[in-house]
């Protein structure tokens, strides 16, 4: 292996905030080739921290900033699980950071990280600050990960949408003549976890278990549905600025005593119905549907997708495609990596809304 090493790790810690999840890929070769791939949880301190900083709170940048040297010990955690199944030099990580604000209305995204530190933790050159070029070039910063989508998943002459489902939802259309769209639908994970912590004490609705013994509350739907987010044409792009458990609380107000396992049911549906209608929009000759994050193992989600689409498309993991569901989008970052160290784009302006094709990320050398 030389100095040109096609090592990298990607390293991703999402909406769902549950923690990192790792992957070491090697893009020497004609395809991209998945070697190992780690988790790392978060430690309840750290996790509680970085959900307060969703909103605002006093001393901010200090509790930011702390915050964010925790996580670059997370990160280096991740990585030294990853190294020993290297097959020589990595050449960079690409780490995502956490997000803790996404107002590109406001023309910033706001990824907490310190990749300085991750650089000395690990030894090894790390390339950070992925969104924020797009945000400039006027883009939403997000989804940036329907290029890589259509690089690992595409095929010519099918229309197919790769869903990503982890506290947000995103749809990455790849249409059969090469063209990509994509966006963020709306909530993924974000409200039933919450959801279900505060009834039940649980971080998620395992296999959507809970969901499947409820009801779908018409007027909450409803209600749920008149957010004008979901009306807006892409691009567009949102997070847990909008989609918080106050947002949730606003909207139960007009439905008061609901049973518990009825709200779980009404808002696995509403993930449902806003991914489909958003397929339905942007590809109406979709063929195969393609589902990746913590969402691709919830049945009654994977279920209720199905039922929406009214069956016009197979719905199945990223699995069937050579990418468990929980690697795409630490193995998307590394690819991001990679095209930053090659000088090649990483965005697709007809997703985010940037002026251009733009080089996306920063680099901190080991």
């Amino acid at each position: 292996m030389t100095a040109q090493s096609t090592l990298y790790i990607g390293l991703m810690s999402g909406t769902s905030m549950d923690g990192v999840d790792g992957v070491l890929a090697d893009f020497g070769g004609k395809a991209i080739r998945t070697i190992e791939a780690a988790f790392v949880p978060f430690p309840a301190a750290l996790r509680e921290q970085l959900m307060a900083l969703q909103a605002w709170g006093d001393n901010e940048i200090e509790r930011e900033a702390v915050a964010a040297n925790q996580l670059a010990a997370c990160y280096a955690e991740c990585v030294e699980a990853l190294l020993p199944h290297a097959e020589g030099p990595v050449r960079a990580i690409a780490v995502h950071g956490q997000t803790i604000r996404h107002r590109p209305d406001l023309g910033f995204t706001r990824q907490t990280n310190n990749p300085a530190l991750l650089a000395e933790l690990s030894g090894i050159d790390v390339i950070a600050d992925f969104r924020s070029r797009d945000i400039a070039a006027g883009g939403q910063g997000a989804p940036l990960v329907p290029a890589f989508h259509q690089a690992q998943f595409g095929a010519a002459g099918q229309t197919r949408v790769v869903v990503n489902i982890g506290g947000i939802a995103n749809i990455s259309v790849l249409h059969a003549d090469g063209r990509v769209g994509g966006f963020d639908t709306g909530p993924g994970n974000v409200l039933m976890d919450g959801w279900i912590a505060r009834q039940r004490q649980q971080d998620y609705d395992a296999d959507g278990a809970w969901a499947a013994t409820g009801q779908v509350n018409v007027s909450l739907l409803q209600a749920l549905l008149d957010e004008p987010y979901f009306k807006l044409a892409p691009p567009k792009s949102t997070g847990r600025d909008l989609f918080h458990m106050d947002w949730l609380d606003a909207r139960l107000k007009g439905c008061p005593d609901l049973p518990p396992e009825d709200v779980q049911a009404t808002l696995t549906h509403l993930t449902a119905l806003t991914i489909a209608r958003g397929i339905h929009q942007q590809a109406s000759d979709v063929q195969a549907v393609y589902v990746c994050g913590g969402g691709a193992y919830n049945a009654t989600l994977l279920r209720e997708l199905a039922a929406a689409l009214g069956g016009t498309a197979t719905v199945e993991s990223t699995a069937v495609l050579g990418v468990a569901p929980n690697r795409v989008e630490a193995l998307a970052f590394a690819w991001l990596g990679y095209r930053f160290n090659q000088r090649e784009a990483g965005n697709l302006a007809s997703v985010t809304g940037a002026q251009g094709a733009r080089i996306l990320g920063a680099l901190y050398p080991a």
